[in-house]
């Protein structure tokens, strides 16, 4: 094959990746626009603010329609979207408007309403998140699994007292108790105190007394040390296959979604990480690998090919198989209406603290650059939680609802975080920042999340090797 062909081909299968994920990325993508600027109009329309357009993207448009007051629009540009009012002074969206009716001009309205309408709009994705969580939890509820030992450290605590994996946690100190969090808080709160466990095995039932120790683990997110209770083990997480990478080793190996591994190179997988540790110790060697699929064990060998990879800001190559995997739900934990509408804001705000941590993390460049993703990320984590089931489409949906939540948030001009900072500078002078200051900071504002754009579409592109077709 020339290498004008080969580039050509290799330019097709990225374009082909890439068309892929589009549709489920307009749809997540244009649910959370939609309601952002949905908070906005509501808001201002309560305040008596007219609005003049209502648009769901940016640039050229492509649809319109004419309500009493407000032109709505549908434009070209997915990647955002706009609610234009009266009296608004915005030289970047076309400055002001000649005001018709000054009870509606947006500069004349008192600063708690302008305030107010600025943070609607993230103020609405905290909100979607929230239904969704409580929805989810409510309709479908949360993943949960029962207390039974996976792998067992030899040198645990867990060994010390002779467990085994596959034994069954029904009580602790007496008290009844179903799933694996369940045991997970009792050794968190344990304060290294002994605990009497009772245990399933087959048929026998029997106590013991385990004593939990101190140990030091990562966090899997921001890679910090901190010291916990253990006891040696860990849950039956068993791994499932939920996306197989077209032409990739686990395809040709015959690999399907769905497919249930239970076993590797003869040894029992209890999680995911030890299926993926056990490919990296196998190199480029075939490796045996045991699955269940429709209820029968079947065994297929597989052999990874190795592949370039971002951590920790750097290239480093890893052995993979072109799988995604996922964890084997054993069953869901359904809430009533009322506790999930609470657990669903509890999961809102751990998320959004989650969230400024991590972008605190980037600032305090604690956390590579080379993590931060654009829209090709989330197109294609979108694709990949659409292929696992709608309710961790709608699960993905709330996460980035709260991500663009806090982002919007942020000081920075051009975002409703940098009006709302100007609204509490006027607060305090008790005047407005002159316009021409405005625009200035606006401009800069531009011009950096431009750049900030333009850098995570590079990270993206590096994710998926899109720069092989120069190679």
């Amino acid at each position: 094959m020339s290498p004008l062909l080969s580039m050509a081909d290799r330019l097709w299968s990225v374009i082909v990746f890439l068309a892929d994920r589009v549709g489920v990325f307009i749809v997540v993508l244009g649910i959370l626009i939609l309601i952002h600027e949905l908070g906005h109009f509501f808001v201002a329309r309560w305040t008596g603010v007219g609005v003049e357009r209502f648009s769901i993207g940016f640039g050229p448009v492509l649809a319109r329609w004419r309500g009493t007051e407000t032109e709505y629009c549908v434009s070209a540009i997915p990647m955002g979207g706009y609610v234009k009012m009266m009296g608004e002074e915005n030289p970047l969206e076309g400055g002001g408007s000649p005001v018709v009716d000054s009870q509606k001009a947006f500069a004349l309205k008192p600063l708690w309403a302008r305030f107010l309408i600025v943070f609607a709009g993230p103020g609405m994705n905290f909100v979607l998140a929230w239904v969704i969580f409580a929805v989810i939890l409510a309709v479908v509820g949360r993943p949960v699994w029962p207390a039974v030992l996976g792998r067992v450290t030899p040198d645990g605590a867990a060994a010390a007292a002779g467990l085994q994996a596959g034994d069954v946690i029904t009580a602790i100190d007496g008290r009844p108790i179903e799933y694996w969090e369940d045991l997970e808080r009792a050794t968190a709160g344990s304060d290294g105190r002994p605990l009497r466990l009772t245990i399933t095995r087959g048929a026998e039932q029997r106590d013991a007394q385990v004593t939990p120790k101190r140990i030091v683990t990562r966090d899997p997110i921001f890679k910090e040390s901190r010291e916990v209770w253990s006891l040696g083990t860990g849950p039956q997480v068993t791994p499932q296959v939920g996306v197989v990478t077209p032409d990739s080793p686990a395809e040709r190996a015959g690999l399907r979604i769905g497919d249930i591994v239970t076993g590797v190179a003869g040894q029992p997988v209890f999680t995911s990480e030890e299926l993926t540790q056990a490919i990296q110790q196998a190199g480029g060697k075939p490796i045996d690998v045991v699955v269940q699929r429709d209820g029968k064990p079947l065994t297929l060998s597989v052999t990874a090919n190795r592949v370039k990879e971002k951590s920790d800001g750097q290239d480093v190559e890893n052995w993979r198989i072109g799988v995604v995997l996922a964890s084997k739900v054993v069953r869901s934990e359904r809430y009533n209406p009322v506790a999930a509408v609470g657990y669903g804001a509890a999961r809102t705000w751990e998320l959004t603290a989650l969230t400024v941590k991590v972008l605190w993390k980037f600032v305090k460049l604690e956390l590579p650059l080379s993590n931060l993703g654009g829209p090709i990320q989330i197109a294609t984590e979108s694709h990949r939680q659409r292929q696992e089931g709608l309710a961790q489409l709608a699960g993905f949906t709330a996460f980035i609802s709260v991500n663009l939540a806090v982002l919007n948030l942020l000081p920075v001009p051009m975002l409703d975080g940098g009006h709302l900072l100007f609204f509490v500078i006027e607060g305090i002078l008790g005047r407005p920042v002159s316009l021409k200051k405005r625009e200035a900071a606006q401009q800069l504002g531009l011009v950096l999340l431009l750049l900030l754009m333009v850098f995570a579409i590079y990270n993206d592109l590096v994710r998926i090797d899109a720069f092989r077709i120069f190679r």
